[in-house]
């Protein structure tokens, strides 16, 4: 099966013209930072990276990309080649699809010829075009690539005594196929014996790992020697080399990639130059008479070791994100603890994205597994960290200043280890955390849930009562309640805390909701949405609790399921299904991940879908989306996953052009009980707003997208006095116009 996808500037342009493939709606914020293969065609460096492809002309420092968001059909490519004379690119994928980029599109392939009863990894191994043929290596052979027809024909599999053979790179010279195996270069002339392995002899024998070609001149690579020659004869390149990474030929040039140093030889052999990276490289290329490396961690170095790049994160793995404003904060950890990296976090100060050098250069040897980051609502320099490790000193809270370490919140014990989840500001701007007790007791080792505080005074986390049995994984703060989600999938539990903002735990209350309260199986996330009502992603669907304040007092709360009717008969919405994020956005539509189902957009009372996004329909890296985030200010909507973010720019909500039912809430606002913003909701589309006092006198004025807005009850940075504050609102054009009202107590 072959999917086309048709594009209004196609890869020929980006090559000829410089032009650049945009999308209204989708923009990728994928690492390009490692970069595997450069190609070039007239001038313009072509080089593959883990999700896209980037465009440098050297001589004009253009710099574009290329990526799910517009145009590719998939992220983690493996494999890449392209032929300058016909314009033609070639990108493999890990798990075993293709895209061919030619003049007339891009063309998705995914019919590659599979082994009968292989079950391993499909992954592209290596790519090597020679005119309008391509040969694709794989793990269970190799298989010939038609790059006029778009499809597949002499394939070999590398079988042997039952046991698949990979291929690791090959090439073709004249009309014969070069392998590279474990053991041995095998070569077979493309004729009717060419799918039968025993029938393929040997041109080197030897442990080698890469091959390249270029005007009938073979390299070979293995980990510290490089060969050359015809195919039917190899000389050595008389240098030594410690740690091989790639070999490439150019038309001019035989290119060795060792660890951190890109070696250039002439195509007899000589020396003719190196470029020193200090820093791991993949592969490298010449242009000019200049060496540009492939670099794991810094894009494209040329001989100055000046990088180039399009800006994004350090890394693609990301968990949560952090949005203040024009700034991002990525977290690289994941719940599971199955992603300990060292990676720390990365963010985007609104200029550019950085990575500290705490955890560049990581002097203490931590290893990172951060699931959530806090960032001071009154100071974006500084920021507090959980670093999910059941590891001493690893594990604990971080508190981090201008990208410096400044404490380390833990409590080493031998009787307990406590791992803090979660931290949270509330709209008080104080920081509460979340932590997994590991006690041992006579009954052996339990877990416990406990909520923390910080106390600014004493710079330390105050316990508060250790309030369920189980384990945690995602924090809410609403107006003085602790919203936890413990995903327990043998009795259900969402944990309901108000803690009251008081100094003594004595006043504070808690309930704990389980399968008898409608919560079968664990709480994994939960959102309140702009009526106050709590919506709840277990293990196994999503339920909603009415008025969750008032649940505390009462004896059985329940929580209810979505019901939508599906061709006159009712069911529930996402039973049987793993919520795994719920977002809310001004107009109170709910973003909805699912576990291996993509992100659903639903209506406010969630029995319409509105979009349903996927991997498959989408530039999603993958189904599992791990965090959703709205810039209400941009209208853009981020998707975080293992494999990387993209945002959306759509209408967030069904607003209409025209103001719905507003309403102000709190009101009137009495600063004693309330320190938060004053919301707006049922705006037009797009809404003037300006904020007068009794006298008239201007105090604010916004313009608001999305059906809402938040005000701070400040003018010029100072808040506003005691009296009553007039809202006058005008949508877009002038046609429609509304008023309110706010009352302010201080």
């Amino acid at each position: 099966m072959k999917k086309i996808l048709s594009v209004f500037t196609v890869f020929s342009f980006l090559i000829l013209q410089s032009q650049v493939i945009s999308s209204s709606r989708w923009t990728d914020l994928f690492s390009y930072n490692n970069v595997l293969h450069i190609r070039e065609d007239n001038g313009k460096l072509i080089a593959a990276t883990e999700n896209g492809i980037l465009f440098y002309t050297p001589k004009t420092g253009e710099l574009t990309k290329l990526s799910k968001a517009n145009g590719l059909h998939e992220v983690k490519i493996s494999a890449f080649d392209y032929n300058p004379e016909t314009k033609t690119g070639l990108v493999g994928y890990v798990n075993g699809t293709m895209d061919v980029i030619k003049p007339d599109g891009i063309t998705y392939v995914v019919d590659i010829p599979l082994a009968t009863g292989y079950t391993g990894s499909k992954k592209i191994n290596h790519i090597s075009i020679t005119g309008n043929r391509a040969v694709v290596s794989v793990n269970y052979g190799v298989s010939i690539f038609d790059l006029e027809k778009k499809e597949f024909g002499d394939t070999s599999f590398f079988i042997s005594n039952g046991v698949y053979i990979p291929a690791i790179e090959s090439v073709i010279k004249d009309n014969t196929v070069y392998a590279v195996t474990a053991s041995a270069v095998k070569k077979h002339e493309i004729n009717v014996t060419f799918p039968i392995y025993s029938s393929w002899s040997d041109a080197e024998v030897g442990s080698f790992n890469h091959i390249d070609i270029e005007n009938n001149l073979i390299a070979l690579a293995g980990t510290n020697q490089v060969l050359y020659g015809d195919g039917n004869s190899f000389s050595p390149i008389p240098q030594g080399f410690s740690a091989i990474k790639d070999v490439t030929v150019t038309p001019q040039n035989i290119l060795v990639t060792d660890a951190e140093t890109a070696f250039s030889f002439s195509r007899t052999g000589a020396a003719a130059g190196t470029l020193e990276a200090k820093e791991n490289l993949n592969s490298s290329w010449i242009s000019d008479g200049k060496i540009y490396a492939a670099t794991e961690h810094s894009g494209i170095f040329d001989s100055g070791l000046k990088s180039y790049k399009p800006d994004g994160p350090y890394n693609n793995q990301s968990y949560k994100i952090f949005l203040k404003k024009d700034k991002m904060w990525v977290a690289s950890g994941a719940y599971s603890g199955l992603y300990p990296s060292k990676l720390g976090y990365y963010y985007f100060d609104g200029k550019s994205w950085i990575y500290p050098d705490y955890f560049k250069l990581n002097p203490d040897n931590f290893s990172f597994n951060i699931t959530d980051i806090a960032v001071n609502p009154a100071d974006d320099t500084e920021l507090f960290f959980t670093n999910s490790l059941q590891k001493n000193p690893e594990k604990g809270i971080f508190r981090m200043k201008n990208d410096k370490f400044v404490k380390l919140y833990n409590e080493p014990h031998i009787s307990y280890i406590r791992v803090p989840i979660n931290v949270e500001y509330d709209e008080n701007n104080e920081l509460f955390s979340t932590k997994l007790w590991h006690e041992f007791n006579a009954n052996g080792w339990g877990v416990n849930i406990s909520l923390q505080h910080y106390d600014k005074v004493t710079d330390t986390f105050v316990d508060y009562p250790k309030i369920h049995s189980n384990q945690v994984q995602n924090l809410l703060l609403n107006d003085g309640i602790a919203y936890i989600a413990s995903p327990d999938e043998l009795g259900g539990s969402m944990v309901l805390y108000k803690y009251n903002r008081t100094a003594s735990v004595n006043d504070d209350k808690s309930k704990l909701l389980l399968a008898e309260n409608g919560i079968p199986t664990g709480a994994v996330c939960s959102a309140i949405d702009k009526t106050g009502d709590l919506w709840i992603g277990t293990a196994s669907g999503l339920k909603i609790l009415r008025n969750p304040a008032a649940a505390i007092d009462e004896l059985k709360p329940k929580a209810e399921p979505v019901i939508i009717v599906q061709n006159g008969i009712a069911e529930e919405l996402f039973r049987d299904s793993k919520i795994l994020n719920i977002t809310v956005d001004s107009g109170n539509f709910k973003w909805i991940s699912i576990e291996e189902g993509g992100v659903y957009y639903l209506s406010p009372n969630g029995e319409r879908t509105v979009e349903h996004f996927t991997r498959g329909n989408s530039p999603l890296p993958v189904d599992n989306i791990t965090d959703i985030q709205i810039d209400e200010s941009a209208g853009e909507v981020f998707f975080v996953s293992r494999e990387g973010i993209v945002s959306y720019k759509g209408n967030l909500s069904n607003v209409t052009e025209n103001f719905g039912n507003v309403i102000v809430y709190p009101n009137p606002v009495v600063q004693a009980n309330y320190k938060g913003n004053v919301k707006i909701k049922g705006l037009a589309e797009r809404t003037n707003i300006r904020i007068t006092d009794a006298g008239g006198n201007l105090v604010h004025q916004a313009v608001a997208r999305g059906g809402y807005y938040e005000w701070d009850l400040t003018n010029r940075g100072k808040r506003v006095a005691s009296g009553i504050y007039f809202v006058l609102m005008t949508n877009a054009d002038g046609t429609d116009k509304a008023t309110a009202k706010i009352a302010v107590v201080n």
